[in-house]
Parts: C-alpha cells; sequence; structure tokens
C-alpha cells in the first residue's frame, strides 16, 4: 500500500479526496449526504476546476469533509485552494513586508544561486514565520 502523501505536498483535490476517503465516503454518497453535485466534486478532486471562489463554499466543504476550525488541516485545505487558484492567502497579503520578499524565494526556487548574504537574509525571513 502506497503511503499517504504529506498534506503540504498534496493539492487541494488530492486534499479533498483524501479526507473524503479517510471518513469512508464514496464520492456518490459524499454527495448525496450533503447534497453536491458529484460530477461538480469529481472535477475538484481531479483538478479540473478550481476551488470555488466563494469563502463560505470552501468553509461548507471543509466542515462536510471533517475539516475543523482552527486545526492545521484547516489552514492547509484553505492555502491549497489559494494555491489552486493561483492566489496567496488573504493573511499573507496583508503583511506588505512578506510580499516584498518574494522576488527571493522566487530566485531560490527557480534555483539561482544567492550570496551568502542574502541566504542569511531568507534564513532571517523564515525563522520569523
Amino acid at each position: 500500500m502506497q503511503k499517504k502523501q504529506e498534506a503540504s505536498a498534496l493539492t487541494f483535490g488530492e486534499f479533498f479526496r483524501q479526507k473524503r476517503i479517510a471518513l469512508g465516503f464514496t464520492l456518490r454518497s459524499f454527495c448525496e449526504r450533503y447534497g453536491y453535485d458529484p460530477a461538480y466534486i469529481s472535477r475538484i478532486e481531479r483538478e479540473i476546476l478550481a476551488p470555488p471562489e466563494d469563502k463560505e463554499k470552501i468553509q461548507a466543504f471543509a466542515k462536510a469533509l471533517g475539516i475543523r476550525e482552527g486545526k492545521p488541516d484547516w489552514v492547509t485545505f484553505f492555502d491549497l485552494a489559494y494555491i489552486a487558484k493561483g492566489k496567496i492567502p488573504a493573511d499573507i497579503t496583508a503583511k506588505n513586508e512578506s510580499l516584498k520578499r518574494l522576488p527571493l524565494l522566487f530566485r531560490t526556487m527557480r534555483g539561482e544561486k544567492l550570496s551568502l548574504r542574502k541566504l542569511q537574509q531568507l534564513i532571517r525571513l523564515l525563522n520569523k514565520s
């Protein structure tokens, strides 16, 4: 049996599917229980459709999946929803200081070499989180 992927390495659709299956629901039984269209949920799980823009709809999904507000999975669920939509989470965009550091992160992710000073700066920023 394949090991479960770490939540942070999953996509929104994969995380959604894992949570649904962990509750013992088939796609159809989940949708019947909570009044969702199976084709719609299937498209979200297969990442054909992005998660809805409406925060209340995402909250309803989270609650149906047994994800409790204030728990780490709640934050992960919403972060993955933002990522799936190609957006930065609202609580991060509110911190303008963080946004100024994104080019440094992008360069690092692209594999560009950093000077020792820039690397130390990145480490300090990560430790502040």
